[in-house]
């Protein structure tokens, strides 16, 4: 089976060609960063017209880049939920149109069911079962995976996802957006010590997060006060080590609770260097293996999804050309292949 997949869920554009013999044939993205760096965020409207204007061309490139003719695709997938209303919807819309045109099933994918499954494109892909910690912007989570749709939440933020709680700190460092990853990279000058801050939630039992309090205590710590660079540095510095040592210690009481020997680390804040050299040393310890996306596809991409799709569609799964489109989707109301989709649950933007 061969997937053309579309993934429009926030402000990247993206779109992949995944075949289940040779693999990953080819894969496109495009940022809107430029666009919403004006506004310090992302803004939904701009956000869905850019997908409009990108996704055709762009579908036209990967298949050319693919070397495959719309013959030769054998369904199409695009990402369902959770995300933006109305970007899911253009990508729905477009995925649905191909597959109506050309006669193919379609999929609507879980979005974090993309990032769970992203590793399995890396040479070294994870065996099941293991623990995962999804972390990026807009959610900080640890899923025990027993299978494809087989999910177990174990812990979640309460409130601020840690990539968040990055870009938001990035901003009151005058970093700009998207912050998180600038902030990370103003704290290898930083160091340990002038700003300490505190490890939320670790001094309680269980697996939850919170990262609101670590963000109000980094405006207090800059309120009434001018910042040198170095000072800039050391707070970064400080910020940094007070998320990544929180969700070290979450990730390793998860591996202890589950006994598992694998672990999965996916999502945007997958990719920061002090987090993954942090979470290899421990798991080394314990004797577990570490598995990641490669830079590039820890944050959205469309070549998990395009595996994710693939995975349903080759089980057989078609939801139809009706859009889906779910702005909030809990990960653990999927289900394996051949139980039924929840993809087609519910009628667009109802949860």
């Amino acid at each position: 089976m061969r997937v053309l997949a579309i993934e429009s869920s926030c402000d990247e554009t993206a779109v992949a060609v995944y075949d289940g013999g040779p693999g990953l044939l080819a894969h496109e993205v495009f940022s809107q960063f430029d666009l919403h760096r004006a506004w310090g965020g992302v803004v939904p409207e701009l956000a869905a017209r850019d997908h409009i204007q990108r996704l055709l061309p762009m579908v036209r490139a990967t298949l050319e880049a693919a070397c495959s003719r719309p013959a030769e695709i054998t369904g199409v997938a695009y990402t369902a939920g959770p995300g933006l209303v109305g970007a899911l919807m253009v990508g729905g819309a477009v995925a649905g149109g191909l597959a109506h045109a050309w006669g193919k099933p379609v999929v609507g994918v879980h979005h974090l069911e993309g990032h769970l499954l992203a590793p399995m494109l890396e040479p070294d892909p994870p065996a099941f079962p293991f623990v995962a910690l999804l972390v990026s912007g807009g959610h900080t989570m640890l899923v025990e995976v027993a299978g494809l749709g087989d999910y177990r939440i174990l812990g979640e933020s309460l409130d601020d996802a840690a990539g968040e709680a990055f870009d938001k700190t990035a901003k009151l460092l005058g970093l700009g957006y998207p912050g998180g990853a600038a902030l990370a990279e103003l704290a290898e000058s930083g160091r340990p010590g002038p700003f300490e801050f505190p490890r939320p939630m670790m001094d309680r039992p269980g697996l939850d997060f919170s990262f609101s309090g670590l963000k109000t205590a980094a405006v207090v710590a800059v309120r009434n006060r001018t910042l040198d660079p170095q000072a800039r540095a050391d707070l970064a510095h400080g910020f940094e080590a007070a998320v990544v040592d929180t969700l070290v210690g979450k990730t390793l009481r998860a591996l202890d609770y589950t006994g598992h020997d694998r672990l999965v680390i996916a999502g945007g804040v997958g990719a920061n260097r002090r987090l993954r050299e942090q979470l290899a040393a421990a798991a080394a310890v314990r004797g577990a293996s570490v598995h990641y996306p490669r830079p590039g596809f820890c944050t959205d991409n469309a070549a998990m999804i395009a595996y994710a799709g693939w995975c349903r569609l080759a089980a057989g799964e078609d939801d139809g050309v009706a859009v889906h489109a779910r702005a909030r989707w809990p990960l653990d109301e999927l289900t394996p292949p051949g139980r039924g989709h929840a993809a087609a649950a519910l009628p667009v933007g109802q949860d």
